[in-house]
């Protein structure tokens, strides 16, 4: 196994196939974004991007390459920024692919306000947030479902909490697949699974999951702004969230299952979460269907929780309920059926995107009119102390990454070695003078996510611009910002 880089360009490099490689990979980043993964091999570390680069390069049925988007950094089998097409009638599904947060993803709202509405009552509102958003580890929601109830979530999704009063159909437009992904049977959800969600839906979680106000920074594509809501320091309403612990024991679950089935099918595995199964067998199809009851999950959770948060805005700024619009709503675990071309031929795919998302180009059927003309949004999360960022797929994307592109900024050191450099109440203290109020259900979450445990958000930006995969719309910078 040879685990080095050959630069092809300014921004993307090649791992060469060697080794059981049946495919190259292929890394999206500039030179610090690789330097980085090579001093993890020089370093001798056995968990690290490049071994799980080669690792999902040996899978069969891979199609290209085994690709990493420039916020790379080391997960469960498939790196962070991972995107794995494997052919649906010689290739696998594997845990790996979706990890153990299945839906998590991001929804942005479009509200009236404009920065210097919300700059004096800030306070007022992160007070608000914190009180009527749940959030934190294991914490119960609002919304009180029955077993029966709980199946529906299962398959219908975003629409579920919507008949239920808790937002609007008009939403449903603006998430991908409308929010309802076909093929969930909740007959392969475990009991244990479905116990564990304990009332969960339209909660925050904790780790990396936030609700954030930013306000719009810089306007980079006037079109794309304009098609997507946004104009210069308008405030916007960030999630990120996802399927809570319902989704955690699917893939606790299914590990289990698909560890059986590689023995079963002899599918050599370098990593115990690279536990896999034909896409086809029985044991793919069940954890397929797990997945999409995960999805599913997560577009319910999202919707549930933007209610809440309109709810506060109404309560705060006595504004409309209805003036708050969809801008988009994009899950970056997941693993989804797609056609692509693959060798100039349209083929069928089960794209694994493991922290990271589709970026569909303009005049892709499944993009609502408003915004078709000028492509996806894709909601890329930078750090509470930075900014974010809503870029444009493009036909690019869907050229060369399987219309796929990062999600965040990309972790540059562990939460356990965040811990030890960083210290929460001082890096609460910190961002407060910088006009950033943030609020925790805990000082380890915080510490957890400080800035400074990311890699450059724009330097993983610029990575996604040069290249074309996503392009530039729009910088936000953080006002409120509430962690679980």
């Amino acid at each position: 196994m040879k685990l080095t880089l050959k630069k092809k360009s300014n921004y993307i490099w090649e791992l060469p196939k060697n080794g059981d490689m049946l495919v190259p990979g292929l890394v999206y980043g500039n030179k610090a974004i690789v330097d980085h993964l090579l001093a993890d091999v020089k370093e001798g570390k056995e968990w690290n991007a490049l071994r799980q680069i080669y690792n999902v390069a040996c899978l069969p049925g891979l199609q290209k390459a085994s690709l990493a988007m420039p916020d790379v950094h080391p997960g469960y089998g498939f790196c962070i920024g991972g995107v794995g097409a494997f052919d649906t009638k010689e290739g696998i599904i594997t845990v790996a692919g979706v990890g153990f947060d299945a839906g998590c993803g991001v929804r942005d709202i479009a509200t009236p306000l404009k920065r210097k509405d919300v700059e004096p009552k800030k306070k007022q509102l992160a007070e608000r947030m914190f009180k009527d958003i749940p959030a934190g580890l294991g914490i119960r929601g609002k919304i009180a479902i029955s077993w029966d109830q709980l199946e529906e979530v299962l398959t219908k999704g975003a629409a579920f909490p919507i008949s239920l009063g808790y937002g609007k159909k008009e939403d449903l437009k603006f998430i991908e697949q409308q929010g309802k992904i076909p093929g969930a049977d909740p007959e392969n959800v475990s009991e244990t699974a479905k116990k564990r969600e304990s009332k969960q839906i339209g909660t925050l979680g904790s780790g990396n999951h936030y609700m954030e106000i930013q306000y719009v920074d810089e306007i980079f594509d006037p079109v794309a702004a304009k098609a997507y809501g946004l104009e210069k320091d308008s405030v916007i309403i960030s999630m990120h969230c996802g399927s809570r612990a319902l989704g955690h024991q699917i893939g606790t679950d299914y590990l289990k299952v698909l560890d059986a089935a590689s023995k079963k099918y002899k599918i050599p595995i370098r990593e115990r979460e690279l536990v896999c199964a034909p896409f086809q067998s029985e044991e793919g199809q069940q954890y397929f269907s797990a997945v999409n009851c995960a999805l599913n999950y997560g577009h319910a959770n999202r919707q549930v929780l933007a209610h809440l948060i309109r709810g506060v805005f109404t309560k705060v700024f006595g504004i409309d309920y209805d003036s708050m619009k969809m801008i988009y709503e994009i899950s970056h675990n997941s693993a989804k059926l797609e056609k692509h071309k693959v060798d100039g031929k349209t083929k069928e795919l089960i794209v694994h995107r493991k922290g990271a998302t589709r970026a569909f180009g303009p005049g892709h059927p499944e993009l609502p009119a408003p915004i078709k003309k000028v492509g996806q949004p894709v909601l890329v999360g930078g750090t509470m102390g930075t900014c974010s960022y809503i870029l444009a797929g493009t036909e690019i994307a869907m050229r060369d990454t399987f219309g796929s592109a990062c999600h965040g900024a990309g972790r540059r050191m562990s939460r356990h070695q965040a811990k030890r450099e960083f210290r929460a109440q001082e890096l609460v203290r910190k961002l407060e003078k910088e006009g950033i109020i943030v609020k925790g259900h805990g000082w380890g979450g915080i510490a957890e996510e400080a800035p400074g445990a990311y890699k450059d958000v724009e330097n993983t930006i610029k990575v996604m611009h040069e290249t074309g995969i996503a392009t530039k719309v729009a910088r936000m910078k953080p006002m409120v910002c509430i962690k679980g």
